[in-house]
């Protein structure tokens, strides 16, 4: 049986791919290099962010997604140098240097596949769905405002006349048919055909428009390998472990928030914590190989998605046709015009915003509404996607809290014994402590009470504590009180109540959270 266990755990390891399953191969083909094209000017744009190298970011962005196409829980999704991580790189780059860049990102890497391998991805779905709506818009957002740099100048100015004109003929020409085309055929993805429509275009009639060669050149070779130049000493991990733990924890945020979108768009069930090793694994690599580091990007996983593309393979192509393009395609990458990939990235944004939350908004309630917006604005203007969530999830788990504090009631009666009944209905925790201790009359109770928890969970150590002196109270008048239902857990922590505890272990609940497998 154990040699039988193996066996099928390397067949699992070595087949990575289903060659069984059916797949379109011509899709994931176009499509990855589709997602090719659109990498370049965001992971070079991410990598000037962090004040590094624009081959820094693109190093990133292949090793990243060619790492997790291969390995992670989500196959489709697309993963590279990201501005949520750039964000936190930027003072660290300032500070001190690139060398100390490639070991944070490392050890974030690790701080990943420990998460994963603890099955902390499970805990992502305890993100509340306003949260993940005030997230997708503000990435929707942030999406679209970060297009409106195309259309400034190299000092920063606004384009005028002429420049501004023809940049927004062919971004509005890009966006047409990226609409249009699938209302007609969906042999060839849209956003492929209009990059290359444009580009012909410019190059055809030699139109004079911003490029990808003006952002930065993107020629280089090979990733080379290169251990980070860094005095191994405790002072060095004070240095980075801040940053790569927000790191880690962003990245792996904006990772599973982006893997649960792509769930609900294909319906079908990505595995967080094996996503969740695979972008640790890759971030390692990314440091190893003189890469800055990123997550998955929801813009670039979108365009993949829409275009048809729901194997790895498509990730697999896009993260090496990036690498054709690095080392022998840049001089005419370079010439591609910035108009092509705006166009496309503003459709992303239209497309990645919740528009169903809009419609929806009369009719959910004013702590949904409030949530979502707020995550909305901070993921928006501070472009922190990590505090956002977090922000998101402590108000939605405050708002949970009032709302059941309130919900705590208590039925009583009193049998043909003279025995006082109270059957406890909602969680009883230190929301609801307060509610919970007025449902008693002590004095006025006869000798024997029975307090039922069948229908009620005791939560925490508040909940426990009030317990205890619930039932001392009780004691001091001399009355004796039977606790019955309770949780295994719950009778470990209640203290100095053993001798009038009554608890019917047959009918004891146990409360278990489904987990993802590695």
């Amino acid at each position: 049986m154990r040699e039988k266990r193996i066996n099928h755990g390397m067949k699992q390891l070595l087949n990575l791919f289903d060659f069984s399953a059916p797949i379109n191969y011509k899709t994931e083909v176009l499509s990855g290099l589709t997602v090719a094209m659109a990498l370049i000017p965001e992971a070079v744009a991410f990598a000037l962010i962090a004040g590094l190298s624009p081959l820094t970011g693109l190093y990133a962005a292949f090793m990243m997604g060619l790492v997790t196409s291969i390995l992670g829980g989500r196959p489709g999704m697309i993963s590279g140098a990201t501005g949520a991580v750039a964000v936190v790189l930027v003072a660290l780059a300032k500070s001190h240097g690139i060398e100390y860049i490639f070991a944070t990102v490392i050890l974030a890497g690790m701080l990943q596949i420990t998460a994963g391998l603890l099955k902390l991805g499970k805990l992502m779905r305890l993100v509340p769905h306003p949260v993940i709506f005030g997230f997708v818009n503000g990435l929707a957002i942030i999406i679209f405002m970060s297009q409106l740099d195309q259309f400034k100048g190299p000092g920063g100015e606004w384009l005028s006349g002429s420049p501004l004109y023809i940049l927004l003929g062919l971004v509005l020409l890009t966006m047409l048919i990226i609409w249009g085309l699938p209302k007609i055929s969906k042999a060839i993805p849209a956003s492929l055909v209009a990059i290359l429509s444009v580009f012909g275009i410019v190059i055809a009639f030699g139109i004079e428009t911003k490029t990808v060669g003006d952002i930065a050149s993107i020629s280089g070779g090979f990733p080379p390998f290169h251990l980070p130049k860094v005095p191994v000493s405790f002072e060095t991990l004070t240095i980075i472990f801040p940053y790569a733990s927000i790191m880690a924890g962003v990245g792996l945020i904006e990772s599973l928030l982006t893997l649960n979108i792509i769930d609900e768009i294909t319906e079908t069930r990505g595995r967080s914590n094996k996503e969740a090793v695979a972008q640790g694994t890759a971030n390692i690599l990314s440091g190893l190989f003189s890469g800055m580091g990123g997550c998955a990007m929801i813009g670039q996983s979108l365009i993949n998605i829409s275009a048809g593309a729901r194997e790895r393979l498509s990730g697999i192509v896009a993260a090496v046709m990036l690498l054709v393009f690095i080392m022998f395609g840049a001089s005419l990458i370079e010439r591609m015009p910035m108009a092509a990939l705006t166009g496309l990235m503003i459709m992303v944004s239209i497309g990645t915003f919740e528009w169903a939350s809009l419609k929806t908004i009369n009719r959910m309630p004013v702590s949904d509404i409030f949530v979502m917006v707020l995550v909305t604005v901070v993921t928006a203007v501070l472009h922190n996607l990590a505090l956002a969530v977090i922000i998101g999830v402590i108000i939605a788990a405050l708002v949970f809290a009032w709302d059941n504090a309130k919900r705590i009631r208590a039925r009583k009666y009193v049998d043909e014994n003279g025995v006082k009944h109270y059957e406890i209905y909602g969680p009883l925790f230190f929301g609801s402590v307060t509610v919970f201790n007025t449902k008693f009359d002590v004095l006025n109770d006869p000798d024997e009470v029975i307090i039922d928890f069948m229908e009620s969970r005791v939560v925490d150590m508040s909940a426990i504590e009030a317990l205890n002196r619930l039932t001392e109270r009780y004691q001091k008048v001399g009355k004796v009180v039977h606790l019955k239902h309770l949780s295994p857990d719950c009778r470990k922590l209640l203290k100095n109540a053993d001798a009038i505890i009554d608890v019917n272990v047959l009918e004891d609940p146990t409360y278990k959270l489904v987990t993802d497998a590695v």
